[in-house]
Protein backbone atom coordinates (compact mmCIF):
# COMPACT_ATOMS: atom_id res chain seq x y z
CA UNK A 1 0.00 0.00 0.00
CA UNK A 2 0.97 3.34 -0.58
CA UNK A 3 2.65 6.40 1.75
CA UNK A 4 2.17 9.57 2.95
CA UNK A 5 4.48 12.51 2.08
CA UNK A 6 6.30 12.06 5.43
CA UNK A 7 7.24 8.11 5.39
CA UNK A 8 8.54 9.00 1.98
CA UNK A 9 10.98 11.84 3.26
CA UNK A 10 12.02 9.77 5.98
CA UNK A 11 12.22 6.13 4.18
CA UNK A 12 14.98 8.41 1.71
CA UNK A 13 16.59 9.80 4.58
CA UNK A 14 16.91 6.66 6.69
CA UNK A 15 17.88 4.64 3.17
CA UNK A 16 15.20 2.51 3.19
CA UNK A 17 12.73 1.49 0.67
CA UNK A 18 9.62 2.20 2.91
CA UNK A 19 8.75 2.82 6.24
CA UNK A 20 5.31 2.17 8.50
CA UNK A 21 3.76 3.63 11.40
CA UNK A 22 5.07 2.50 14.29
CA UNK A 23 9.03 2.29 13.09
CA UNK A 24 11.98 3.58 15.07
CA UNK A 25 14.22 4.96 11.82
CA UNK A 26 17.61 6.79 12.18
CA UNK A 27 18.21 9.32 9.11
CA UNK A 28 19.97 11.73 7.67
CA UNK A 29 19.44 15.15 8.26
CA UNK A 30 19.98 17.72 5.46
CA UNK A 31 19.97 20.64 7.75
CA UNK A 32 20.82 21.68 11.22
CA UNK A 33 20.01 24.96 12.86
CA UNK A 34 21.02 26.02 15.45
CA UNK A 35 19.95 29.46 17.53
CA UNK A 36 20.89 32.07 20.23
CA UNK A 37 19.03 29.71 22.91
CA UNK A 38 21.33 26.57 22.30
CA UNK A 39 24.55 28.51 23.42
CA UNK A 40 23.35 29.14 26.79
CA UNK A 41 25.61 27.63 29.09
CA UNK A 42 22.87 25.50 31.04
CA UNK A 43 22.29 23.81 27.47
CA UNK A 44 25.58 24.50 25.25
CA UNK A 45 28.08 21.22 24.76
CA UNK A 46 30.57 22.52 23.18
CA UNK A 47 31.48 19.73 20.42
CA UNK A 48 35.32 18.92 19.09
CA UNK A 49 33.98 18.11 15.80
CA UNK A 50 30.82 18.38 13.47
CA UNK A 51 30.26 16.43 10.68
CA UNK A 52 29.16 18.80 7.99
CA UNK A 53 29.46 23.04 8.33
CA UNK A 54 27.75 23.45 4.97
CA UNK A 55 24.65 21.35 6.80
CA UNK A 56 24.46 23.79 9.94
CA UNK A 57 22.59 27.08 9.74
CA UNK A 58 23.52 29.47 13.13
CA UNK A 59 21.07 32.18 13.85
CA UNK A 60 20.11 34.33 16.10
CA UNK A 61 16.58 35.31 16.87
CA UNK A 62 15.11 34.77 20.41
CA UNK A 63 16.58 37.76 22.77
CA UNK A 64 17.91 40.44 19.96
CA UNK A 65 19.42 42.40 20.35
CA UNK A 66 21.04 41.05 23.83
CA UNK A 67 18.94 42.44 26.25
CA UNK A 68 21.14 41.35 29.24
CA UNK A 69 24.37 40.28 29.87
CA UNK A 70 24.00 36.57 29.54
CA UNK A 71 22.26 36.62 25.76
CA UNK A 72 25.21 38.60 25.22
CA UNK A 73 27.42 35.66 26.21
CA UNK A 74 24.89 33.07 24.60
CA UNK A 75 25.88 35.32 20.90
CA UNK A 76 29.70 35.66 21.75
CA UNK A 77 29.61 31.81 22.21
CA UNK A 78 28.05 31.32 19.27
CA UNK A 79 29.73 33.46 17.05
CA UNK A 80 33.28 31.82 17.75
CA UNK A 81 31.46 28.14 16.88
CA UNK A 82 30.34 29.35 13.73
CA UNK A 83 34.23 31.04 12.81
CA UNK A 84 36.01 27.87 14.71
CA UNK A 85 33.95 25.19 11.83
CA UNK A 86 33.34 27.55 9.01
CA UNK A 87 30.00 27.73 9.07
CA UNK A 88 28.93 29.92 6.06
CA UNK A 89 25.08 30.22 7.05
CA UNK A 90 25.84 32.18 10.20
CA UNK A 91 22.90 34.78 10.54
CA UNK A 92 23.69 37.43 13.40
CA UNK A 93 22.38 40.47 14.02
CA UNK A 94 22.23 43.13 11.40
CA UNK A 95 21.30 42.35 7.63
CA UNK A 96 20.29 39.00 7.47
CA UNK A 97 19.22 38.92 11.00
CA UNK A 98 15.62 37.12 11.91
CA UNK A 99 13.56 34.79 13.35
CA UNK A 100 15.11 30.81 12.78
CA UNK A 101 11.78 29.78 11.13
CA UNK A 102 11.52 33.02 8.73
CA UNK A 103 15.55 33.07 7.75
CA UNK A 104 14.76 29.71 6.58
CA UNK A 105 11.69 30.26 4.63
CA UNK A 106 13.91 33.59 3.09
CA UNK A 107 16.76 31.48 2.06
CA UNK A 108 15.44 28.64 0.93
CA UNK A 109 16.97 26.37 3.21
CA UNK A 110 14.39 24.08 3.75
CA UNK A 111 14.06 21.69 0.78
CA UNK A 112 11.64 20.37 -0.81
CA UNK A 113 11.53 15.98 0.46
CA UNK A 114 14.77 16.88 2.69
CA UNK A 115 14.94 17.00 6.57
CA UNK A 116 15.32 20.09 8.65
CA UNK A 117 15.68 19.90 12.85
CA UNK A 118 16.25 22.38 15.48
CA UNK A 119 15.77 22.76 18.86
CA UNK A 120 12.77 25.52 18.85
CA UNK A 121 9.40 23.69 18.74
CA UNK A 122 7.76 25.89 15.77
CA UNK A 123 10.50 24.11 13.31
CA UNK A 124 7.31 22.61 11.61
CA UNK A 125 7.41 25.85 9.86
CA UNK A 126 9.29 24.26 7.43
CA UNK A 127 6.63 21.85 6.34
CA UNK A 128 5.12 24.65 4.09
CA UNK A 129 8.28 23.92 1.90
CA UNK A 130 7.45 19.88 1.66
CA UNK A 131 10.52 19.92 4.16
CA UNK A 132 10.16 17.30 7.18
CA UNK A 133 10.93 19.61 9.35
CA UNK A 134 10.30 19.39 13.26
CA UNK A 135 12.10 20.35 16.59
CA UNK A 136 13.78 18.71 18.26
CA UNK A 137 16.06 18.66 22.34
CA UNK A 138 18.43 20.84 22.33
CA UNK A 139 20.94 17.43 23.10
CA UNK A 140 19.43 15.90 19.61
CA UNK A 141 21.06 18.73 18.12
CA UNK A 142 23.98 18.56 19.11
CA UNK A 143 24.19 15.01 17.98
CA UNK A 144 22.91 15.88 14.96
CA UNK A 145 25.76 18.41 14.36
CA UNK A 146 28.34 15.94 15.47
CA UNK A 147 27.01 12.78 13.38
CA UNK A 148 24.78 14.08 10.56
CA UNK A 149 21.91 11.40 12.53
CA UNK A 150 19.02 11.87 14.11
CA UNK A 151 16.04 9.43 15.01
CA UNK A 152 12.13 9.30 14.82
CA UNK A 153 9.09 7.56 15.89
CA UNK A 154 6.98 7.55 12.18
CA UNK A 155 3.34 8.21 13.57
CA UNK A 156 0.33 8.31 11.20
CA UNK A 157 -0.88 10.90 9.08
CA UNK A 158 -3.80 12.72 9.27
CA UNK A 159 -4.70 14.20 5.48
CA UNK A 160 -6.79 17.53 4.91
CA UNK A 161 -7.71 18.11 1.62
CA UNK A 162 -8.74 21.78 0.84
CA UNK A 163 -11.60 23.23 -0.86
CA UNK A 164 -12.39 26.13 -1.98
CA UNK A 165 -11.35 29.76 -0.81
CA UNK A 166 -10.69 31.79 2.10
CA UNK A 167 -13.30 34.83 2.67
CA UNK A 168 -11.71 38.05 2.05
CA UNK A 169 -10.31 39.00 4.84
CA UNK A 170 -10.54 35.63 6.58
CA UNK A 171 -6.55 34.51 7.08
CA UNK A 172 -4.15 31.58 7.36
CA UNK A 173 -4.44 32.00 11.03
CA UNK A 174 -8.39 31.47 11.27
CA UNK A 175 -7.96 28.46 9.43
CA UNK A 176 -5.58 26.78 12.28
CA UNK A 177 -7.83 28.31 15.10
CA UNK A 178 -11.08 26.17 12.81
CA UNK A 179 -8.65 23.54 13.15
CA UNK A 180 -8.17 23.84 16.70
CA UNK A 181 -11.74 24.23 17.50
CA UNK A 182 -13.12 21.29 14.84
CA UNK A 183 -11.02 19.00 15.00
CA UNK A 184 -8.82 18.98 18.37
CA UNK A 185 -5.49 17.92 19.66
CA UNK A 186 -3.50 16.22 16.80
CA UNK A 187 -1.07 14.44 19.04
CA UNK A 188 1.18 11.81 17.98
CA UNK A 189 -0.45 12.11 14.38
CA UNK A 190 1.13 13.71 11.35
CA UNK A 191 -0.49 16.32 9.12
CA UNK A 192 -0.27 16.40 5.87
CA UNK A 193 -2.16 19.57 3.40
CA UNK A 194 -3.51 18.69 0.23
CA UNK A 195 -6.50 19.65 -2.25
CA UNK A 196 -7.17 22.73 -5.14
CA UNK A 197 -7.95 24.73 -2.01
CA UNK A 198 -4.48 24.93 -1.16
CA UNK A 199 -3.69 26.15 -4.55
CA UNK A 200 -5.43 29.29 -3.99
CA UNK A 201 -2.81 29.99 -0.59
CA UNK A 202 0.13 31.98 -0.52
CA UNK A 203 3.78 30.79 0.90
CA UNK A 204 2.93 33.22 3.65
CA UNK A 205 -0.23 31.47 4.16
CA UNK A 206 1.02 28.08 4.14
CA UNK A 207 3.98 29.40 6.86
CA UNK A 208 1.40 30.42 9.33
CA UNK A 209 -0.57 27.52 8.64
CA UNK A 210 2.71 25.09 8.99
CA UNK A 211 3.95 26.43 12.36
CA UNK A 212 0.61 26.49 13.96
CA UNK A 213 0.88 22.81 13.51
CA UNK A 214 2.84 22.77 16.35
CA UNK A 215 -0.05 23.88 18.26
CA UNK A 216 -2.48 21.21 17.07
CA UNK A 217 0.32 18.83 18.92
CA UNK A 218 1.40 17.11 15.23
CA UNK A 219 4.28 15.73 15.03
CA UNK A 220 5.11 17.08 11.26
CA UNK A 221 2.96 19.23 9.30
CA UNK A 222 3.36 18.63 5.81
CA UNK A 223 2.25 20.44 2.39
CA UNK A 224 2.18 18.75 -0.99
CA UNK A 225 4.47 20.33 -3.65
CA UNK A 226 3.47 22.58 -6.57
CA UNK A 227 4.23 24.94 -9.10
CA UNK A 228 4.22 27.78 -6.49
CA UNK A 229 6.36 26.03 -4.29
CA UNK A 230 9.12 25.25 -6.65
CA UNK A 231 9.10 28.86 -8.01
CA UNK A 232 9.74 30.22 -4.69
CA UNK A 233 12.43 27.99 -4.09
CA UNK A 234 14.55 28.17 -7.07
CA UNK A 235 14.36 32.37 -6.50
CA UNK A 236 15.68 31.53 -3.00
CA UNK A 237 18.28 28.34 -3.53
CA UNK A 238 20.20 26.87 -6.05
CA UNK A 239 20.42 23.21 -4.76
CA UNK A 240 18.49 20.98 -6.55
CA UNK A 241 15.27 19.37 -5.06
CA UNK A 242 13.44 16.06 -5.29
CA UNK A 243 9.83 17.27 -3.81
CA UNK A 244 7.34 14.50 -2.28
CA UNK A 245 3.90 13.45 -3.28
CA UNK A 246 1.55 10.87 -1.47
CA UNK A 247 1.25 7.81 -3.46
CA UNK A 248 -2.08 7.75 -4.55
CA UNK A 249 -2.88 4.98 -2.73
CA UNK A 250 -1.64 6.95 0.68
CA UNK A 251 -2.79 4.83 3.72
CA UNK A 252 -3.85 7.67 6.37
CA UNK A 253 -5.36 7.63 9.79
CA UNK A 254 -8.16 9.64 8.99
CA UNK A 255 -9.04 11.99 5.43
CA UNK A 256 -10.77 14.87 6.37
CA UNK A 257 -11.87 17.27 3.45
CA UNK A 258 -12.33 20.92 4.59
CA UNK A 259 -14.06 23.56 2.60
CA UNK A 260 -12.17 27.04 3.22
CA UNK A 261 -15.04 29.21 2.34
CA UNK A 262 -16.54 27.75 5.86
CA UNK A 263 -14.27 29.11 7.76
CA UNK A 264 -14.66 32.36 10.40
CA UNK A 265 -12.88 35.16 11.57
CA UNK A 266 -12.27 33.57 15.12
CA UNK A 267 -10.65 34.52 18.41
CA UNK A 268 -8.79 32.34 20.82
CA UNK A 269 -9.98 32.98 24.80
CA UNK A 270 -7.03 32.84 26.88
CA UNK A 271 -4.83 30.15 28.23
CA UNK A 272 -5.72 27.62 25.13
CA UNK A 273 -6.54 27.04 21.63
CA UNK A 274 -7.47 23.39 21.46
CA UNK A 275 -11.35 23.73 21.57
CA UNK A 276 -11.40 27.25 23.25
CA UNK A 277 -11.84 29.48 20.03
CA UNK A 278 -15.03 31.65 19.51
CA UNK A 279 -16.20 33.88 16.82
CA UNK A 280 -15.08 37.19 16.47
CA UNK A 281 -17.99 38.98 18.01
CA UNK A 282 -17.94 36.99 21.26
CA UNK A 283 -15.06 38.64 22.02
CA UNK A 284 -15.80 41.90 20.88
CA UNK A 285 -15.80 44.81 23.51
CA UNK A 286 -12.85 43.26 25.72
CA UNK A 287 -10.63 45.94 26.79
CA UNK A 288 -6.69 45.41 26.00
CA UNK A 289 -3.67 47.09 27.01
CA UNK A 290 -1.37 45.20 24.17
CA UNK A 291 -1.71 44.26 20.91
CA UNK A 292 1.10 42.03 18.99
CA UNK A 293 1.25 41.15 15.59
CA UNK A 294 4.70 38.96 14.92
CA UNK A 295 6.68 35.95 15.37
CA UNK A 296 7.33 33.13 13.13
CA UNK A 297 3.40 32.37 12.43
CA UNK A 298 2.47 35.84 11.56
CA UNK A 299 5.35 38.24 11.26
CA UNK A 300 5.62 37.96 7.38
CA UNK A 301 5.02 40.35 4.69
CA UNK A 302 1.57 39.21 3.96
CA UNK A 303 0.96 40.05 7.79
CA UNK A 304 2.22 42.99 7.62
CA UNK A 305 0.33 44.09 4.56
CA UNK A 306 -3.09 43.07 6.31
CA UNK A 307 -2.18 44.90 9.54
CA UNK A 308 -1.35 48.26 6.99
CA UNK A 309 -4.61 48.09 5.66
CA UNK A 310 -6.66 48.36 8.55
CA UNK A 311 -5.05 51.01 10.47
CA UNK A 312 -4.41 53.51 7.12
CA UNK A 313 -5.74 56.18 8.01
CA UNK A 314 -6.80 55.92 11.63
CA UNK A 315 -4.71 55.90 14.86
CA UNK A 316 -4.26 53.59 17.57
CA UNK A 317 -7.01 53.67 20.84
CA UNK A 318 -5.02 55.52 23.52
CA UNK A 319 -4.04 53.53 26.16
CA UNK A 320 -2.79 50.84 23.89
CA UNK A 321 0.69 49.44 23.08
CA UNK A 322 0.13 48.09 19.30
CA UNK A 323 3.65 46.52 18.84
CA UNK A 324 4.35 45.07 15.23
CA UNK A 325 7.79 42.67 14.87
CA UNK A 326 8.79 41.75 11.35
CA UNK A 327 9.87 38.09 11.02
CA UNK A 328 13.04 39.07 9.59
CA UNK A 329 15.10 42.00 8.27
CA UNK A 330 14.44 40.83 5.26
CA UNK A 331 10.53 41.20 5.52
CA UNK A 332 11.15 44.54 7.24
CA UNK A 333 12.72 46.04 4.10
CA UNK A 334 10.35 44.87 2.34
CA UNK A 335 7.12 46.26 4.19
CA UNK A 336 9.40 49.55 4.27
CA UNK A 337 9.68 49.49 0.41
CA UNK A 338 6.10 48.83 0.23
CA UNK A 339 4.98 51.66 2.79
CA UNK A 340 3.45 49.33 5.33
CA UNK A 341 6.10 50.22 7.86
CA UNK A 342 5.21 53.84 7.70
CA UNK A 343 1.52 53.64 7.39
CA UNK A 344 2.04 51.61 10.73
CA UNK A 345 4.03 54.09 12.50
CA UNK A 346 1.39 57.07 11.57
CA UNK A 347 -1.04 54.75 13.10
CA UNK A 348 1.00 54.78 16.33
CA UNK A 349 2.30 51.04 15.70
CA UNK A 350 5.56 50.66 17.50
CA UNK A 351 7.58 48.56 14.83
CA UNK A 352 10.67 46.26 16.20
CA UNK A 353 13.80 44.49 14.96
CA UNK A 354 13.12 40.96 13.57
CA UNK A 355 13.18 39.12 16.65
CA UNK A 356 11.10 36.56 18.84
CA UNK A 357 11.12 39.42 21.25
CA UNK A 358 7.00 39.56 22.47
CA UNK A 359 6.06 36.50 21.59
CA UNK A 360 7.77 34.57 24.19
CA UNK A 361 7.88 36.99 26.95
CA UNK A 362 11.44 37.57 26.60
CA UNK A 363 11.99 41.43 25.77
CA UNK A 364 10.15 44.05 23.44
CA UNK A 365 7.04 43.67 24.60
CA UNK A 366 6.55 41.95 28.26
CA UNK A 367 3.13 41.64 29.98
CA UNK A 368 2.79 43.03 33.43
CA UNK A 369 0.49 41.97 35.94
CA UNK A 370 -3.32 41.90 35.19
CA UNK A 371 -2.69 43.31 31.86
CA UNK A 372 -4.73 42.02 28.43
CA UNK A 373 -3.23 41.38 25.24
CA UNK A 374 -4.49 39.86 21.62
CA UNK A 375 -1.63 38.31 19.82
CA UNK A 376 -0.58 37.42 16.23
CA UNK A 377 1.80 34.80 17.38
CA UNK A 378 2.09 31.57 18.16
CA UNK A 379 0.98 30.71 21.93
CA UNK A 380 -1.76 32.25 24.37
CA UNK A 381 -1.02 30.13 27.26
CA UNK A 382 -0.85 31.43 31.00
CA UNK A 383 2.24 33.19 31.25
CA UNK A 384 3.46 33.04 27.74
CA UNK A 385 4.01 36.84 26.91
CA UNK A 386 4.84 37.73 30.99
CA UNK A 387 3.06 37.73 34.19
CA UNK A 388 1.09 34.82 34.59
CA UNK A 389 -1.85 37.09 35.51
CA UNK A 390 -1.69 38.50 32.47
CA UNK A 391 -4.33 37.53 30.07
CA UNK A 392 -3.97 36.51 25.95
CA UNK A 393 -6.08 36.18 23.24
CA UNK A 394 -5.01 35.23 20.09
CA UNK A 395 -6.45 36.46 16.57
CA UNK A 396 -5.13 37.29 13.49
CA UNK A 397 -3.85 40.12 12.34
CA UNK A 398 -6.53 41.90 10.80
CA UNK A 399 -8.23 41.11 13.81
CA UNK A 400 -5.37 42.12 16.00
CA UNK A 401 -5.14 45.17 14.05
CA UNK A 402 -8.68 46.12 14.36
CA UNK A 403 -8.37 45.49 18.19
CA UNK A 404 -5.43 48.26 18.31
CA UNK A 405 -7.50 50.98 16.98
CA UNK A 406 -10.68 49.98 18.80
CA UNK A 407 -8.90 49.81 22.19
CA UNK A 408 -11.06 46.64 22.93
CA UNK A 409 -11.28 43.18 20.47
CA UNK A 410 -13.22 44.11 17.57
CA UNK A 411 -14.24 42.32 14.57
CA UNK A 412 -11.64 43.53 11.52
CA UNK A 413 -14.59 43.57 9.24
CA UNK A 414 -16.07 46.41 10.31
CA UNK A 415 -12.67 47.93 9.44
CA UNK A 416 -12.24 46.23 6.06
CA UNK A 417 -15.59 47.91 4.41
CA UNK A 418 -14.47 49.35 0.80
CA UNK A 419 -11.28 47.71 0.89
CA UNK A 420 -9.67 45.33 -1.97
CA UNK A 421 -8.97 42.20 -0.33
Amino acid sequence: MGSPILNKILARAAKKPSVAAGDLVVVDVDTVVLYDSNFFPVYWRDPVKIADPDRIAVIFDHRVPAPDRGCAQAHIDGREFAKRFGIRRMHDIGYDQGIAHTVVADKGYAVPGSVLICSDSHTGAGGAFNCAARGVGGPDIIYAAITGQTWFAVCETIRYDLTGKLKPGVTAKDLFLHLAQTFGDHSTYNVEFGGEGMRGMSMDARRTLATMGTELNAEFTIFEPDDLLADYMRERNPVPFEAQYPDADAIYAERRTLDLGSVETLVALPDAMIGNAVPVGKAVGERIDQAFIGSCANGNLEDLAIAARVVAGRRVAAGVRFLVTPGSQAIYRQALKAGYIETLLDAGAVVTPATCGACGGGHMGVLGANETCITASTRNFKGRMGDPTARIFMGSPATVAASAIAGAIADPGEYMKGANW
